[in-house]
């Protein structure tokens, strides 16, 4: 492989913007596509997040894909997120946490996870949430939780929930709709997070939220 490609590729990754190394399998010619310019089954291979031989225009070409690990961005340094952060990064995720309240997001009760003590709004627009980004917020405090899903919202994150009642998500809704967003919009939240398995414990609700959101980004249907 040429020294440019390896740099493209590592710039690519540093960008978190999926992308593959195309190899004609008759000529040995390589090329890099990124989701952005890649059609047909070079498309479908970077979405599925799968190397393996393909056929582009009657020619045998290997796609070494190259994507950016999957991330969850939580919003809420509470107890949900004590189990759900450690069972995100087992399942392959990339975690960080944001909340601005000093006491809540500290080493000490979230050792190796990357923190944020930014408001919402600004920590996400530095993190920029992308179609490998899932987006979490579980402080019930709309004075943290609606920033952080204006961003979202507004970022093509695969995943955005929001823990809180019905009546709670009511609100919620009606308070974006102030902002400006519409009810399809609004629909991509998952609200109240998570699968309707009967969860009660911190931990139960987070292995809700973890199986809700890899469903989503798995593309597989299921119901609250």
């Amino acid at each position: 492989m040429k020294l440019a490609l390896i740099e493209e590729l590592a710039a690519l990754a540093t960008r978190r913007q999926p992308a593959a190394l195309v190899t004609d399998l008759t000529s040995g010619a390589q090329r890099i596509e990124t989701a952005a310019t890649a059609t047909g089954a070079l498309a479908e291979a970077i979405a599925a997040d799968k190397s393996g031989e393909i056929d582009i225009d009657g020619r045998k070409h290997f796609a070494l894909v190259r994507n950016p690990p999957p991330r969850i961005i939580i919003v809420g340094a509470v107890h949900i997120t004590q189990g759900l952060a450690p069972m995100a990064t087992l399942a392959g995720y990339d975690v960080a946490i944001v909340d601005p309240r000093g006491a809540f997001a500290t080493s000490e009760r979230f050792p190796g996870t990357t923190l944020s003590q930014d408001w919402p709004d600004d920590a996400l627009t530095a993190l920029q949430p992308d179609t490998r980004t899932a987006v979490i917020t579980l402080t019930h405090d709309p004075k943290l939780d609606d920033p952080a899903l204006i961003v979202a919202l507004r970022s093509s994150a695969f995943y955005i929930g929001a823990l809180g009642s019905k009546k709670t998500h009511a609100a919620r809704v009606a308070r974006l709709k102030e902002h400006g967003f519409g009810e399809g919009e609004i629909a991509r939240i998952h609200g109240p997070a998570g699968l309707d398995i009967g969860a009660k414990s911190p931990a139960e609700i987070a292995i809700s939220v973890l199986a809700q959101l890899t469903a989503a980004r798995h593309q597989k249907p299921t119901a609250r």
